[in-house]
């Protein structure tokens, strides 16, 4: 009986010592957290439509929290490297980071992953979300997806599709073309949309998938066309445009850009930041300047944020399995 009531006795002051942090931190506002600078870990090189966003986002949770939002800009790997420094910080919500739709694409496609997206990553908010486009050629004579499928289908192995990169989204969605449709594009990877726009402009590539932003201008000066867009709804910005799904049900392939955290985190902070950075995104001075951007603004919980994150996974696992992509 002694040893029982010894035993229970550390086992409840074990319990009240894990306990105690997060009880303050839910009886208390927040343990008065931040009571230092925050970090935001910015997976890639200054400069493009995300670091704007993450810096807005900064910019509008300094007001709220009343502390400095530093962006730390940590580029390599794919966004691996500065994605593992989030994973592999204290869950204390001091260290955040940005996320975009390469962090659902890895898992599947590099090897040897420092980190486990799932296990030491949670997703705080889906921030906003952007559409990609698949465009032609002004020349090609299809302008729609059933007109591309037939025409695929009658001249085999004859049409190629321009992307910004091996194992980027817009490639992603074009292997997932090829298999839902039953056709065989050959991809034609290029270091960024610049050089692959100029080569489908010039006649060289017949078919572009691209972040629909990004070759818009393109499309309205005529020296390209849009045959639909990869979404799985239409464009708030462009609801003119078709959708591959309405040809092939179930198509759906969006560039997603969303704040990360490690894993652990005590979850009524999770909370907090992810509500705090969903109200940042949906001010107007953030919400605005992502549309000018070719975004729509989301700003999810953390929940519905992980939610599409395994979700994403699952989908890209397939799509590159059944692809046989590999990078080199």
């Amino acid at each position: 009986m002694k040893n029982f009531l010894s035993s229970n006795r550390f086992a409840l002051f074990a319990f009240g010592w894990v306990m105690c942090p997060l009880m303050a931190l839910a009886q208390t506002p927040l343990g008065g957290w931040p009571t230092k600078p925050v970090k935001l870990i910015v997976p890639f090189a200054a400069g493009g439509p995300t670091d704007t966003i993450a810096r807005l986002i900064a910019l509008q949770l300094q007001t709220t929290w009343k502390q400095s939002v530093v962006v730390d800009y940590r580029p390599g790997g794919g966004t691996t490297l500065g994605t593992n420094i989030v994973a592999k910080s204290p869950p204390d919500g001091y260290t955040l980071g940005m996320a975009i739709s390469a962090h659902t694409i890895n898992p599947n496609l590099v090897p040897n992953l420092p980190y486990d997206t799932l296990r030491d990553i949670v997703g705080v908010s889906l921030v906003g979300q952007a559409h990609f486009g698949l465009f032609a050629a002004s020349s090609l004579p299809v302008n729609t997806v059933p007109e591309l499928i037939a025409y695929a289908k009658k001249f085999p192995e004859k049409l190629s599709y321009a992307t910004p990169g091996a194992g980027t989204g817009p490639h992603l969605a074009g292997e997932m073309l090829n298999h839902m449709a039953g056709i065989n594009m050959l991809h034609i990877p290029y270091k960024g949309s610049a050089p692959a726009q100029q080569d489908v402009i010039g006649g060289r590539v017949p078919l572009l998938f691209d972040v629909l932003f990004s070759s818009m201008p393109f499309v309205k000066d005529g020296r390209m066309k849009v045959i639909a867009l990869p979404s799985p709804s239409r464009a708030v910005s462009s609801p003119e445009f078709a959708l591959i799904s309405d040809t092939l049900p179930g198509f759906s392939a969006m560039s997603l850009i969303g704040i990360i955290a490690p894993a652990g985190l005590p979850p009524v902070l999770l909370r907090k930041i992810s509500a705090d950075i969903g109200h940042a995104v949906r001010t107007p001075e953030v919400s605005s300047r992502m549309e000018q951007m070719g975004m729509e603004a989301v700003g999810s919980s953390s929940e519905q944020y992980n939610v599409t994150i395994r979700q994403e996974i699952e989908k890209w696992g397939r799509v590159i399995k059944t692809a046989g992509i590999k990078i080199e």
